[in-house]
C-alpha cells in the first residue's frame, strides 16, 4: 500500500506569527498552544474561525518539511501533561544547542545526559554532575560555574531539577530521543506500553519492564488489582492519576479568581 503523502499546507500571517512565538518559548503545554493560537488569531485574522489546533499544526508541518523542522507533540514524563515543541531534525541534538551554549558548556550536558541515562531512576544528583568538570572539553571550568550553567539548561528547558537533582525536559526527550538511541543503545530504557524513551517511571520488580508513569495511569485506569501486563505478578507501586485537562483548567480558573478576589480586599 502506497504512503499518503502529507498536502502542502498555506502559511498565513497567522501561522507565522504562530510559529515565531513558538520558536521563542522552545516548548509549551498544550493549554497555552491553545492560548497562543487564539492569540495570532485576534491579532491578524479576527473574524476567522480559529482551526482545530491538529489541523492548524499538520498545516504548518506540511511546509516546515522541507526545512527538516517539525512541530512535535509530545507528555511530560512526570504527569502526563501535552506538550509542543519546534524540533530541527537536520542536526544532531547536542548541536542544536551551539547556539546558546559554549563548547565547555555542551560537554557538561553532554555529562550530565549520560548519567541521567545510566541512572535507574532517571535522575542525576548535582554532586555527581559537578564532580565531572575536571573531565569537560574545551575552557576549564569551576564548579560554580557550572552550577550556574545547569540553572541556565533548566532555564532553557533542557533539564528539569528536582530537590537537588536532575532530569531531562520533556523538550529535550522530544528532541533528543533518536540521538539519545542511537547514542546509548545499551543504556536505553523504552516503555512497554508505549515503546517511547523513557527516562523516569515505574519497573516491575520481578521481569523489569518498564513503563512511563502516564502510561502506567491509564493502563491501570479503574483497576484495584493491578498486574504486569508482561509478567503478570502484582504492580507493588502506587498508581498515580490520569492527567485530566478539564481539573487542570478549572483549577488554574480557581487559583486566579482567588488570587484577584484577595487583590481586590488589600
Amino acid at each position: 500500500m502506497q504512503g499518503s503523502t502529507r498536502r502542502m499546507g498555506v502559511m498565513t500571517d497567522v501561522h507565522r506569527r504562530f510559529l515565531q512565538l513558538l520558536m521563542t518559548h522552545g516548548v509549551l503545554e498544550e493549554w497555552d498552544v491553545k492560548r497562543l493560537q487564539k492569540h495570532c488569531y485576534k491579532v491578524h485574522d479576527r473574524n476567522a474561525t480559529v482551526e482545530k489546533l491538529e489541523d492548524f499544526i499538520n498545516n504548518i508541518n506540511s511546509v516546515l518539511e522541507s526545512l527538516y523542522i517539525e512541530i512535535k507533540k509530545g507528555v511530560t514524563e512526570d504527569d502526563g501533561r501535552p506538550i509542543y515543541a519546534l524540533v530541527n531534525l537536520a542536526t544532531t541534538s547536542i548541536s542544536k544547542m551551539a547556539s546558546d551554549f559554549a563548547e565547555n558548556e555542551l560537554d557538561l550536558f553532554r555529562k550530565a545526559l549520560e548519567l541521567i541515562i545510566d541512572s535507574d531512576t532517571g535522575f542525576a544528583s548535582s554532586t555527581n554532575i559537578l564532580n565531572l568538570v575536571d573531565q569537560l572539553k574545551g575552557k576549564k571550568m569551576r564548579k560554580k560555574e557550572a552550577e550556574h550553567v545547569l540553572q541556565k539548561f533548566v532555564q532553557n528547558k533542557w533539564l528539569i531539577e528536582k530537590e537537588g537533582e536532575f532530569t531531562l525536559h520533556g523538550r529535550a526527550i522530544l528532541e533528543m530521543e533518536q540521538y539519545i538511541r542511537e547514542t546509548y543503545p545499551d543504556a536505553v530504557k523504552v516503555c512497554n506500553i508505549c515503546h517511547s524513551l523513557l527516562i523516569q517511571g515505574q519497573s516491575c520488580d520481578t521481569c523489569g519492564i518498564r513503563m512511563h508513569l502516564p502510561c502506567v495511569a491509564k493502563y491501570f485506569q479503574s483497576n484495584s488489582d493491578p498486574h504486569c501486563p508482561h509478567c503478570n505478578d502484582y504492580w507493588p507501586h502506587e498508581i498515580p492519576e490520569v492527567f485530566d485537562p478539564e481539573k487542570e483548567r478549572e483549577a488554574g480558573i480557581s487559583k486566579s479568581s482567588k488570587k484577584s478576589s484577595r487583590s481586590r480586599q488589600h
